[in-house]
């Protein structure tokens, strides 16, 4: 295998496959190197479209395994029987919790694209604006504007479904026709918005294809989406931006490698090289480039970055200005409620909407009026559910074809709010080495301490409250709400840790996601996060990625790398 490249992207997830499809379509020759196993789009999607009666045990969790292997990966709401091959066993991957943190990772190329939500908005200037505002967290060096054309960019690529709304702190995007909402949301987005007029409830913004866009064909409402997508109807990098980087016959993508470190050359004051241990045979290679795209996600990344040590830079790479694992935030997701009505009765849809409903922010969207004792805001995610089939079936009396023919007509239904609540940036939230831990490889991981706080309490307190509200004025009956705190991790929105900012004493990365001490360094992964918003981040990731690509290539194109 040829070892020297121009640029070497690290990880294949959303953001690695991203970065390899616009340099590579830019011309330059790109390595991706996954830790995972290799993944081939479609022909391993082994339980896509698997029958219950053939998945073992009919899908049950298997308790002592997952208690042995699994503890943490199990918590997530995309791990089942049918999904267990795609993830990474804990055993594998352990770390200190000096406050609780569940870290979610795949283990296939292709990464957590696969198992993700979809759902994808644009942040505002109220986002990018609030570090500077408030004065917590590190004020982002760029603003809407410098990214609104590249998420136009990424939106056009991925095929996102949703509705124009007007508001200014959503901006639109680029949209393909919406999903459609089921009868009682429409019932409950007419009464939520008269009784509430400056709040919107709105059918989520996803990245699964209503209209077949070029060989990726439409959603056909399947349901398993998790197992994977053989159609391409929803965004992976696996059946996306991978399969247009190697159809420039410019990319090698390398599975089954495990980064160790990136070597820094002080005479050149730039990367040399990527050191590479192969996770099947315990090989150890290193490859080099005159670029290096840092793609592994946030704590992945961090991870690598401060296990890059040299003289030059002793406690982590591009380092000097002390931020390196530090503001590392994720969203708490606490704040819910849940009610049920009778007035839909015999109401019914169609297949398994991969999608649910989006209420955006509406707390504290003037910083001269605050409306709460809190700073900034939170953002709902939800849906209508009918309360049929396995939710009540075995609470029903009957037998045979009558009886199955009657749940086809649900005799309520349900809908419930949960809200995404923005975590502050705090210096002291942070990840660091661990040197009396390591893995099988010899590799010193990570200790976490990242803790929500008493902004974060109060954002969730009031967000159950206020779903509480809005279900009562959609008709709901029976109504309760919680304010239970997550666990950091628990949203799988990681971000920071390598702040982007103006200042090198006071951040890790610039404007362009480039490290201020690393020129030929980018990391464009949620690790370059100065703050993390209210809305699920991906898309953003996604559009620094491909900014921060063009920025380098031009760089690659002008000799300056």
């Amino acid at each position: 295998m040829n070892t020297d490249f121009d640029a070497i992207v690290v990880g294949s997830g959303v953001t690695g496959g991203w970065a390899a499809k616009e340099l590579t379509e830019k011309g330059l020759k790109v390595l991706v190197l996954e830790r995972g196993r290799a993944l081939e789009h479609g022909k391993d999607y082994v339980t896509e479209h698997m029958p219950p009666w053939q998945i073992p045990f009919g899908g049950k969790p298997l308790r002592e395994l997952y208690a042995r292997d699994y503890p943490v990966q199990s918590q997530s709401f995309a791990f089942d029987e049918t999904t267990r091959h795609f993830w990474m066993r804990d055993a594998d991957q352990p770390y200190v919790q000096a406050a609780p943190f569940n870290w979610f990772r795949a283990n296939v190329v292709g990464g957590k694209s696969l198992l993700w939500s979809r759902q994808v908005y644009r942040w505002s200037d109220l986002d990018f604006e609030a570090n500077g505002r408030d004065g917590n967290g590190i004020d982002w060096p760029i603003r809407y504007r410098e990214l609104e054309p590249w998420y136009a960019h990424v939106e056009r690529f991925i095929g996102v479904s949703g509705q124009a709304e007007g508001l200014p702190q959503l901006p639109d995007g680029v949209f393909q026709p919406p999903m459609q909402m089921f009868a009682l949301e429409k019932a409950a987005k007419q009464r939520i918005e008269a009784a509430f007029p400056e709040r919107r409830l709105t059918i989520g913004r996803c990245a699964n294809l209503t209209e077949a866009l070029g060989d990726r064909g439409a959603c056909h409402y399947c349901g398993v989406c998790q197992r994977g997508c053989s159609p391409g109807a929803y965004f992976s990098s696996l059946s996306s931006t991978l399969p247009a980087a190697a159809k420039t016959g410019r990319m090698t993508l390398r599975a089954d490698s495990v980064v160790e470190g990136l070597d820094y050359d002080p005479a050149a004051g730039r990367l040399s090289g990527v050191r590479v241990i192969d996770s099947e045979t315990g090989e150890r290679r290193r490859f080099t480039s005159r670029l290096v795209f840092l793609c592994a996600s946030t704590l992945a990344s961090l991870q690598i970055l401060l296990n890059s040590r040299s003289e030059r830079f002793p406690h982590g790479l591009a380092n000097g200005s002390g931020a390196l694992g530090r503001y590392v935030m994720d969203h708490q997701e606490g704040g819910f409620a849940f009610g049920i009505t009778t007035e839909f009765m015999g109401r019914y849809y169609r297949g398994y909407r991969p999608n649910g409903i989006y209420v955006p922010r509406f707390r504290n969207l003037d910083p001269a009026r605050p409306d709460g004792d809190f700073l900034r805001g939170y953002g709902y995610q939800g849906m209508a559910i009918p309360l049929e089939g396995r939710l009540i079936a075995t609470a029903l009396p009957g037998f045979g074809a009558a009886f199955k023919d009657s749940l086809r007509q649900p005799p309520a239904w349900a809908m419930f709010l949960a809200a995404f609540t923005e975590c502050l940036p705090y210096h002291d939230n942070r990840v660091m080495l661990d040197e009396r831990l390591v893995d099988r490889y010899g590799i010193p991981q990570l200790r976490f301490d990242v803790r929500f706080r008493e902004n974060e309490a109060k954002l969730n307190a009031d967000s159950a409250a206020q779903a509480e509200a809005m279900l009562k004025a959609a008709g709901l009956q029976n109504v309760v709400s919680l304010a239970r705190p997550s666990v950091p991790g628990d949203a799988i929105h990681e971000m920071g840790g390598a702040c982007m900012g103006r200042d090198p004493q006071t951040s890790v990365l610039n404007a362009w996601n480039q490290a201020h001490e690393v020129p030929n360094l980018y990391v464009t992964d949620g690790a370059g996060m100065s703050s993390c918003g209210v809305v699920n981040p991906s898309l953003t990731f996604m559009a620094l990625t491909a900014r921060a690509a063009d920025h380098a290539a031009t760089r690659w194109r002008d000799g300056a790398v």
